[in-house]
């Protein structure tokens, strides 16, 4: 039996991808082995949403070569689709495929055995307007399916490179997205993450259905279906109909990531973001009216060109003020090919540090501050895994609806079922919590009455 290998850099809509081509090779009578031993098939699916992004991926192929000289490496992903010519240049490389395609992957490999010439399969993704079907009947993750639902992003920050690598807008017929729902569902998932480049978005490009629409049908027509989370949603998509949604669902989580990169508006303005601080601040007041004990997270860049100590200390109080459950920082880093990497006044590294140090500390302190309110109260675990810094201990780490990772003795059989906690101690990175009991799952005949 042929076997291939998979190396996945960056996102999670990367991680969900390279699970879609798995099955294809899975399909193809392939078995998966570890990128680290031989393998016949090598895949490295790559990343270029920075600069660090494309040299990674480059170290990652040159191993994959070694590992293998005599093996077919195969590379896909968003470098491969910005920097084709780059990749093909590296000698041992054999197949490159960008951001679509990828279900002609298979088929190049036996030309490429045939005819031994190197295949560049990259195609303008400008032109992409249909959202390409991936499927995913199961992941090797066993508690949390991502379903991605959309690919691409109309918006073009001033930062950014993804639209360039991912193209533009294009949402998964709803059908589809209900469809595989189910099916994650039928595997056994409980808990359903919501994926794409620019997930809150889908739907812009459909003429009578939005992404409000597709929650409430995930949240009436997929049986079975107990969390639904969005991995990610920008402001401006937080229309008056999403919350209204979020208020209605008791299956949507206490918990949204809202990308903010910064609180200042000459710096959003800068970047080109479709928000101001006035209009952010009023969606966070709707949606902890709609969900109460919501966590917000949140995406800041801290450097960005220009950005002086006031636009700096705007973010940080703005931050604080409306207590963010926690954030995800990273100094600025210029994106060779996007407007700000040639914009003046570009913020000095010693400064960045500065900035991201203060910003980490305030985000420590508000998750802190965050998980102790719930200290003493049950709440729904999902068990993932065994706690890696002690595995002998029988403890279990999962996240509460509203996100908290909390640690708690629990057993093998209980992880990716839902389990009440209760919240002995309050921390971060980690709370600790007692188990209170598994949830009572519908008996089968139940679920088939709510059907029919």
């Amino acid at each position: 039996m042929p076997t291939v290998a998979f190396h996945t850099l960056g996102c999670k809509v990367n991680h969900y991808e390279t699970e879609a081509i798995w099955q294809l090779f899975k399909d193809a009578g392939y078995g998966r082995s570890e990128f680290e031993s031989k393998a016949d098939v090598y895949v490295i699916n790559t990343c270029t949403v920075t600069n660090t992004g494309d040299k990674k991926s480059r170290q990652v192929i040159r191993r994959a070569i070694r590992k293998n000289p005599d093996g077919v490496i195969c590379v896909t992903g968003c470098y491969a689709q910005t920097s084709p010519a780059e990749i093909m240049a590296i000698p041992g490389v054999d197949i490159v495929v960008g951001t679509s395609d990828r279900v002609k992957m298979l088929d190049y490999i036996e030309q490429f055995k045939n005819e031994r010439q190197p295949i560049n399969g990259v195609s303008n993704i400008m032109k992409a307007r249909v959202y390409e079907e991936l499927d995913v009947p199961a992941f090797t993750d066993r508690t949390r399916a991502s379903l991605k639902i959309q690919e691409g992003c109309n918006n073009f920050c001033t930062f950014c490179i993804i639209p360039w690598a991912r193209g533009l807008m294009r949402s998964r017929d709803p059908k589809e997205v209900i469809k595989q729902a189910q099916q994650l569902v039928d595997a056994g998932y409980k808990e359903i993450v919501l994926t794409g480049i620019h997930t809150g978005g889908y739907g812009e490009d459909m003429k009578d259905y939005n992404f409000a629409m597709l929650l409430r049908d995930l949240d009436t027509q997929v049986h079975g279906l107990k969390r639904i989370r969005i991995s990610s949603i920008e402001a401006s998509q937080i229309t008056d109909e999403v919350i209204e949604v979020l208020d209605q669902s008791d299956k949507i989580v206490r918990h949204l990531h809202i990308p903010i990169q910064s609180a200042s508006n000459t710096v959003l303005k800068r970047m080109r973001r479709k928000y101001t601080m006035e209009f952010f601040a009023e969606r966070l007041m709707r949606l902890k009216q709609a969900l109460p004990g919501l966590a917000v997270t949140s995406d800041v860049i801290v450097g960005f060109p220009g950005e002086t100590d006031e636009e700096f200390m705007e973010t940080y109080n703005f931050i604080k003020e409306h207590k963010f459950s926690e954030l995800h920082v990273f100094p600025y880093s210029k994106r060779t090919g996007t407007p700000a990497a040639r914009m003046e006044d570009q913020v000095d590294e010693d400064v960045k540090n500065e900035r991201v140090h203060q910003l980490i500390a305030l985000s420590d302190q508000l998750a802190k501050e965050y998980a102790s309110v719930y200290e003493d109260e049950v709440l729904e675990v999902i068990p993932e895994e065994l706690y890696k810094e002690d595995p002998e201990s029988g403890l279990y780490v999962g996240y509460t609806d509203n996100y908290l990772k909390v640690v708690f003795p629990a057993t093998e059989e209980m992880v990716g079922k839902i389990v009440k906690v209760k919240i002995t101690k309050a921390g971060y990175p980690y709370s600790e919590g007692q188990f209170v009991r598994v949830m009572e799952e519908e008996p089968a005949a139940e679920s088939m009455r709510n059907i029919s």
